[in-house]
């Protein structure tokens, strides 16, 4: 095992930090979903950059189309999570040689696709030869200091809650990948999911101008692993007592003999929300979701230890620290 696998994407970005000089009075911590830096006494500059590589990112029968405005929503998705809308953006491409002009305007295409999709405009970027379909997109927007949605503020008593079900994306890749048993009446239902996933920008923008929520995530890394980040960054704990499970997700589970919960907490790349709120101002957040056609699901609560339950039947059981993570996930 390379000392990467060993280490893993998180704990090589800790070592990376380590070795920076810190910038004085950083608005937003190292570890959250964005960057940021004070324009003036109420606006942040928010900054944004991530990378879809095509060996771990791309599944199969994802077109380049698909997979470049993958690359889009991926970034946008943790802008939703701070309640910040992206004005621009710079996309840098690595491309294998022997590429045709055909892909080369298919992954154009899909870049556009994306950014308009969420109000955003592509201004400029760079490209390069590698060995590997590499699309690195950049966002910068600007936002209010007061509406920023950290990791940090959870509390004792809080709600938690989601913007949508979990689920579906762990059961389309599995489908994708051949790895499910039997087939199911829902497969087009769970592999869109996965090759057209969507940012929820509209509900984290309503939720950001509320000033209701007290820590805010993006759920792409598993809602397992993104319980245990605002855990982390809030020094608290959850109780879940609903699992926000999918439909779909359950009945996959049911005849492929599998536990839906594996499916629903540690499965990835979903891009909701998953927020913690003032219990006395929940009507207000969830109002605000609703009147941008979203839903907010109450799924816990937020605890005083810093661990994470799942009430099952009566029971707790402890939820794992695991999600996704380059270096020592697997996609076979």
């Amino acid at each position: 095992m390379s000392v990467s696998e060993q280490l893993g994407e998180r704990e090589i970005i800790e070592t990376l930090w380590k070795q920076m000089e810190k910038m004085a009075r950083m608005p937003v911590p190292f570890g959250d979903d964005v960057s940021a830096f004070s324009v003036d006494s109420e606006r942040l500059a928010v900054l944004k950059t991530d990378m879809l590589v095509g060996k771990t990112d791309v599944p199969p029968n994802m077109s380049l189309w698909q997979a470049a405005r993958k690359a889009v929503v991926m970034n946008v998705s943790d802008f939703a999570a701070k309640g910040v809308k992206p004005s621009v953006m710079l996309i840098s491409l690595g491309l294998p040689r022997g590429f045709t002009k055909a892909k080369i305007e298919e992954i154009g295409k899909g870049l556009n696709a994306g950014a308009r999709e969420y109000g955003a405009y592509i201004i400029g970027g760079d490209t390069g030869e590698a060995s590997d379909l590499v699309i690195s997109v950049s966002l910068f927007g600007l936002a209010p200091k007061k509406s920023l949605m950290l990791r940090s503020g959870a509390k004792e008593g809080d709600f938690v809650a989601v913007t949508g079900a979990f689920g579906r994306t762990a059961a389309g890749l599995k489908l994708l990948l051949g790895t499910l048993g039997a087939e199911t009446d829902d497969r087009d239902t769970l592999v869109e999911s996965v090759l057209m996933p969507h940012a929820r920008l509209k509900e984290g923008l309503a939720l950001g101008r509320t000033q209701v929520v007290t820590a805010a995530i993006d759920s792409s890394d598993g809602l397992a692993w993104s319980l245990h980040e605002i855990a982390r960054s809030s020094k608290v704990g959850f109780l879940i007592d609903k699992l926000p499970a999918a439909e779909e997700a359950v009945k996959v589970a049911a005849a492929n003999r599998l536990d839906p919960s594996e499916l629903v907490l540690y499965g990835g790349e979903e891009y909701e929300l998953v927020v913690t709120v003032k219990p006395k101002l929940w009507n207000k957040a969830a109002d605000a979701v609703k009147q941008v056609g979203g839903k907010l699901s109450l799924i816990g609560k937020v605890t005083r230890g810093r661990q994470v339950f799942l009430k099952v039947d009566g029971e707790k059981r402890a939820v794992e620290p695991r999600g996704w993570e380059h270096f020592k996930s697997c996609t076979c």
